[in-house]
Order: structure tokens, then sequence, then C-alpha cells
């Protein structure tokens, strides 16, 4: 499927989505969706480094908060205006992804020459300096957080919170092209070397940091496009909201749950992981969501370890029917023993 088509196929289903959660008729569905779809751009530009490179990264919710801190600094230099009307929210994530990609480079610039768990801990201590330096900038709010003023409705399309779904979920469709694009080209060959052996694809002349330089600046982009419209869609943005655990936590175990090797791996992941997270939280309490996540991680990896995409590889490849065709086939060639 050439990638043209795959994009109209994908905005069919993001329009058929978007008129299904019109028609629901209640505005939860918008707020619950826009989660798990700001789930799916974080896990799928996890996956773009974690995944297809297999350089695990913690420090997503860093990435996160500065696409959001983005949109405060914008708000706070504009002077406190109705920002929609003055900056629409495409130019705030533009902005967001710009900061985040930089930020992503020079992370991967520093720290990309460490592998494994060292560069795991390096990202993590990234996440924990940035934190640091935003509760102390009084600027976008310090600890005491910012409040940021919204529109209540916005022209043809309704509600608020109608616009700031309908624009993650444009987003999300970006964010899944731009991986499958990856997946298919000779980047995502060239990443996949990485994940497999990277010593060898060295010894081979794959220039692996210029690679992993890219995965880094693309993943950190489209998560700070992620968290840009984050502070429209709370009201109220505090360190504690941005780098929560639970955006550093949900952003691997979902990809880990869907299958890490293809672009819909993330997405079925952050589709069954972030609608349980969903009915739980109203259901019982959003206190039991990282307990939720961990209880399903640890079967995943028991169960399948390759996620979901790989378990329906496996069952493929080892069907019964199969097993036993091949079988025949063994028996009846002339090079079979008797």
């Amino acid at each position: 499927m050439r990638t043209p088509f795959f994009l109209v196929i994908c905005l069919a289903v993001a329009a058929v989505v978007f008129f299904a959660a019109v028609a629901v008729g209640n505005d939860y569905a918008f707020f619950a969706g826009y989660v798990i779809l700001q789930y799916v751009v974080l896990s799928t530009a996890w996956n773009i480094l974690g995944g297809y490179c297999g350089y695990v990264n913690f420090g997503s919710a860093a990435f996160f908060a500065l696409g959001a801190y983005s949109t405060v600094a914008v708000y706070k230099l504009i002077g406190n205006n109705d920002l929609p009307d003055v900056v629409p929210m495409p130019a705030l994530m533009l902005v967001g992804g710009v900061i985040s990609g930089v930020v992503g480079l020079g992370m991967g610039y520093l720290t990309l020459r460490l592998r494994g768990a060292f560069f795991a801990i390096a990202t993590l201590a990234l996440a924990v300096v940035l934190q640091t330096l935003v509760v102390n900038w009084d600027f976008v709010g310090g600890s005491r957080g910012a409040y940021i003023l919204r529109s209540e409705t916005v022209p043809l399309i309704g509600p608020y919170i109608h616009y700031l779904f309908l624009v993650m979920l444009l987003l999300a469709v970006a964010a899944l092209v731009i991986a499958r694009l990856i997946e298919r080209s000779r980047l995502g060959y060239g990443f996949a070397t990485i994940r497999d052996d990277e010593m060898a694809a060295e010894a081979s002349g794959v220039p692996t940091l210029r690679l992993k330089l890219v995965a880094t600046t693309i993943s950190g982009a489209l998560m700070g496009m992620a968290g840009a419209p984050f502070p429209y869609y709370i009201g109220y943005l505090q360190p504690a909201s941005t780098f929560g655990l639970d955006y550093a936590v949900n952003s691997i175990a979902m990809p880990l749950i869907g299958g890490t090797t293809s672009w819909v791996g993330p997405l079925i992941g952050t589709i069954l992981l972030g609608s349980l997270q969903q009915i739980a939280t109203v259901t019982i309490s959003s206190a039991v969501n990282l307990l939720l996540v961990g209880v399903i991680l640890v079967v995943f990896v028991i169960v399948a370890p390759n996620g979901i995409i790989g378990l329906v590889h496996h069952y493929w490849q080892h069907k019964p029917g199969d097993f036993v065709g091949r079988r025949r086939v063994e028996a009846d060639s002339p090079e079979a023993v008797p």
C-alpha cells in the first residue's frame, strides 16, 4: 500500500471517528478520546527510537512537557490575551515540535554514544533536569503553575474540546503516517540494523550516529507536538501535570503491549490500554491506572514478549494445518528417509 493511499485511508477513518464521537452526544467521549489520541502520538513517537532503533527512552515526559510549556511561554508573551484567536493551535504545535526536536537532537548528540541501561538512565536524568528548570522558572508559573484561558467555542466546529480532539486526531494520523513511512524506507532499514546489531552495522558502513540523531529528533518533535495543546485541555498547568509518571510509563508500555517492530503495534497497544484506563477512571478510580499498566505489562511480558503483533505472527507461522501440511510434504519428498 502506497503512502498517499494509506494517508487517505487514515483520514477517512479519522473522519468516521470524529463524527462518531459527535453522534454520541456526550463531551466526555471527546475528553477521553483526546487522552487516547495523545497517547497514540506519544507511543508512536517513542517507538521510532525505542522500537525501531532499540534505544529505550525514559524521557518521554520531558519532551511532552517541553511542548506544553512552550505553549505557556507563547501565551505569556502574547500578554494573556485570548490566545486561540491570536495564535492558531497548529502554530503552537509547530513551535512545540521545533523546540522539542532541537532538544532531542541535543540529547542525542550528548547521550547516544551511551548504550543500553546507560542511555536509559541519561534520558531519565534529562527529565529530572528539565523539571527542575521548569519548577524554578517563574515566567511559566514555576511550582505554582499557570492558568490558561481559552475560548468556549470555535467557529464551524463547536465546543473547544471538539476542536482539541480534532487537532489531536489529525496529529495522530500524521504520526502514524510518518512511522509507517520510516518503517518502509531506507531510514527504517538503517534503524533495524542498529536494533539488531549496532556494531555490525557500524562495521558495514552504516552511519549509526547520524541515524540515531534523526530518530531522537523526530521522536522528540512528535512528543512536543503532542504536549503543545495540553495546557488548553487541562486549563491549569503545573509541573506535576506534565512530568507525571503516567506519560513516561504509558509511552513505553503501550508499544511493548502492541509490538515494537511495526507502526501498528503502538496503535493497538494504545487503544487497548488507553481504553481500559479510561474505563477504570470512570468506574473505579484514576489511581488504579498505573496498577493496571503494571499488571497488563507483566502478563504480556510472560505470555507475549513481542507484543500482540508478535503473538499474531507466531500464530500464523505455527498454525496446526500448516504444520501437518509441512510434515506431509516432507514425508512425500524423494529425500525422505523411510
